[in-house]
């Protein structure tokens, strides 16, 4: 991958506009922003490009929703960097007029992204909409460098635009998932196998081990000819027993079931066609806990259970097995991280990284969509 350039690399700043993309997508509760690990990885960049006398203008997307707002982020983001104004515009003459406002090492937070539909399609008027509001560009959103949108694509290639602090650690760390060292072990919960695909087919040539947990082990155990009840399986997961052909591949072995008699523990051979699995069992933590002593490198992505419903256990078990392991650890996904967080284990790991989907396509591909803008669009 060729090489991007970082802040580091930027000319002075004393006066300049920057356009920082930032990752601010954090739960918003009762009005309020929730788990706010996403703005505190953000503050480093932000802060180092204040300190240099820029003006500093925050763009980010939140939720899914075109009228979700992020004033409640700004609230939260304020009590870090008191500095920070906020404008329910992104483009318009009220957030132009706030930017010519702005201060040399002012932080000026503007409105989501996605209330303006040009952003998801990378519209050729709203990036250049954006890329007029600045005159550098900083990617500091590695959660979203998958997606090209105008925010991540279009306004590179535009102005020049280099890579944050956050960004470029993401990168750094994320290397290692991609050159592991032997014995490696990478664990794979969640759902959706069509979408998994890919990723399985690069993990399978570089990792030693792959264990699969969460929905994604349901099918994966139907594929084994075991009966799974009524749980949740992909549609299409035809590939399933070809991967589990290769040896590499460790499915659960007992699970936690809901079911007539209740919530327990089950043999896989032993599922009824009532029950539906939401955990992964005693026996088989157990079993991962050895691997996960012996590897040298751990990549986990995805609850290993139903968490939404409450089935931490099996999650929760295995985020403490790594947090006391000598390996290297490298941690991705929103819910995985959330419950390593509320464990109180966030520095036991090597790495914790904010982007989840950003970081399964990166350990395909090797790059991603925002990467690769920042080393084809104009240099300063």
């Amino acid at each position: 991958m060729k090489r991007y350039n970082t802040i580091a690399d930027m000319p002075p700043l004393a006066g300049k506009r920057v356009l920082v993309r930032a990752e601010l997508n954090v739960p918003i509760k009762d009005g309020k922003a929730g788990d706010q690990y996403r703005i505190e990885m953000a503050l480093p960049t932000l802060i180092e490009l204040a300190s240099r006398g820029a003006k500093v203008i925050v763009v980010a997307h939140l939720g899914r929703k075109p009228e979700d707002s992020l004033r409640p982020v700004y609230e939260a983001l304020r009590t870090y960097l008191p500095n920070t104004h906020f404008v329910p515009d992104l483009v318009g003459d009220v957030a132009q007029e706030a930017i010519a406002a702005l201060s040399d090492g002012g932080v000026l937070l503007l409105e989501n992204l996605r209330s303006n539909p040009g952003e998801i399609t990378n519209d050729a008027a709203f990036a250049d909409a954006l890329a007029h509001l600045a005159d550098y560009y900083v990617d500091d959103a590695f959660g979203a460098a998958h997606r090209a949108h105008a925010s991540i694509v279009g306004v590179p290639s535009r102005i020049p635009g280099f890579a944050g602090l956050l960004l470029d650690r993401e990168l750094s760390e994320l290397a290692d998932g991609l050159t592991p060292h032997t014995p490696s072990l990478f664990i794979l919960g969640g759902a959706k196998f069509d979408t998994k695909v890919p990723l399985l087919t690069a993990a399978l040539a570089r990792y030693d081990t792959i264990c699969i947990g969460g929905a994604l082990a349901n099918d994966f155990m139907r594929a084994q000819g075991y009966v799974v009840g009524t749980s949740l399986v992909s549609e299409e997961a035809s590939q399933a027993a070809e991967f589990m052909a290769t040896g590499k591949l460790m499915i659960p072995t007992d699970v936690i079931v809901e079911g007539p008699d209740g919530v327990q523990v089950k043999q896989v051979a032993h599922i009824s066609p009532q029950d539906r699995i939401v955990d992964i069992g005693p026996e088989t933590i157990t079993e991962l806990g050895v691997r996960i002593a012996h590897a040298k490198t751990i990549l986990w992505n995805g609850p290993l259970g139903y968490v939404e419903g409450g089935f931490t256990d099996g999650t929760q078990s295995v985020a403490q097995l790594i947090a006391d392991a000598p390996g290297h650890s490298l941690i991705g996904g929103g819910d995985t991280v959330a419950a390593i967080r509320e464990l109180g284990l966030a520095d036991s790991f090597s790495f914790l990284s904010t982007g989840g989907g950003a970081m399964l396509e990166y350990l395909i591909d090797g790059t991603l969509p925002g990467v690769e803008a920042l080393t084809t669009g104009p240099q300063a």
